[in-house]
């Protein structure tokens, strides 16, 4: 195993040994490859440079306590890699070739799966990109697949701790009926101005909102946002935010401990009746939120008035990665094996 911090990884990339690579030409897919250079050759003119062909995901390994490797729900993001690539006319990656690439990643490097009990995971980016070269705006004929990995502690500093979070009214990630339900680049291009507003203001990471009116909650900049009301998970439904699996997930967990679950439009002003809100994803797993700075309304809402995360967060939390590390049983079979 590698000697690091594993403690005191930030969320950040390092360089691995190797990745793995793909790619489709001629109206296939070839066969996979290894490198390890961290650099790709690509044509000045590729479709992905000019015209945001480009679509990414993101998932973890666990090493759990009995040693083994576990990667969860591979076959979601397989499924909205797709998902995506349809979306924006790219070739989709098979099912059997995303879960070839992504476990040949992992195996070989395996000495940078985190050890149990640190906190930290592998962090494993497959992305797609159209590499064949265009000038007029149309969808590449050649595409490339990389799959990549990284070990990485919290998203969030504060980990699992309450963090402060801003609206953002300035700016939108995307909107209705646009690229907002697939993990593109151009999504996340979109939010850097409010991200770094949010950072600067002292706050983790912004809250979008709907781009039409500004009333209904949309994203946590890179989660998906929930909240918990009578017994009740809530959150948002919209044509303009990425379905996450981790909020997927979560909600199956909610339903197991007995919540009612509602994935409807959530307005801004519900956040005062919220009795705990919070962030969910794959690189920030659920992070409670003890602050939502409404900075242009002029209104701040509190939550975790203890410093604490709540009661319900905290069990949501720790079923999810119980199942994830392997210390709680798995019941939906969301967990494979590397070996």
């Amino acid at each position: 195993m590698q000697n690091l911090d594993w403690k005191n990884l930030p969320f950040g990339y390092l360089k691995t040994d190797y990745n793995v690579r793909c790619r489709y030409s001629d109206g296939k897919w070839g066969n996979l490859e290894v490198s390890d250079s961290e650099y790709i050759n690509i044509h000045m003119s590729a479709t992905a440079l000019h015209y945001g062909q480009e679509g990414f995901e993101g998932m973890k390994a666990y090493r759990g306590k009995d040693g083994r490797i576990r990667i969860f729900r591979w076959e979601e993001n397989a499924k909205r890699l797709q998902l995506t690539a349809d979306g924006i006319l790219m070739a989709p990656v098979p099912m059997e070739l995303f879960h070839e690439a992504v476990v040949k990643a992992v195996k070989l490097n395996e000495k940078y799966v985190p050890p149990y009990g640190t906190g930290a995971s592998l962090y494993i980016r497959p992305l797609l990109f159209g590499s064949g070269a265009e000038i007029g705006v149309k969808p590449a004929k050649e595409y490339v697949f990389i799959v990549f990995v990284t070990p990485v502690g919290p998203y969030f500093k504060e980990g699992f701790n309450p963090t402060k979070i801003a609206i953002i009214r300035d700016s939108d990630r995307a909107a209705p009926l646009g690229t907002g339900t697939f993990k593109i680049g151009g999504n996340y291009a979109a939010s850097l101005r409010g991200t770094i507003k949010a950072h600067n203001a002292g706050y983790s990471s912004p809250m979008y909102l709907d781009a039409c009116g500004k009333r209904y909650i949309d994203e946590i900049g890179a989660a998906n946002f929930f909240a918990i009301k009578n017994n009740t998970y809530i959150t948002p439904k919209s044509t303009s935010i990425l379905n996450s699996i981790t909020n997927m997930s979560v909600m199956q967990l909610a339903q197991d401990l007995g919540l009612k679950v509602e994935r409807r439009p959530v307005a801004v002003e519900e956040l005062e009746t919220f009795e705990e809100v919070g962030a969910c994803g794959t690189a920030a797993v659920i992070s409670p939120i003890g602050e939502i700075n409404d900075i242009d309304g002029g209104k701040v809402y509190k939550f975790c008035k203890d410093g604490k995360a709540g009661p319900i967060s905290t069990k949501l939390y720790q079923t999810l990665t119980g199942i994830q590390y392997g210390d709680i049983e798995d019941k939906h079979g969301w967990v494979s094996f590397v070996e």
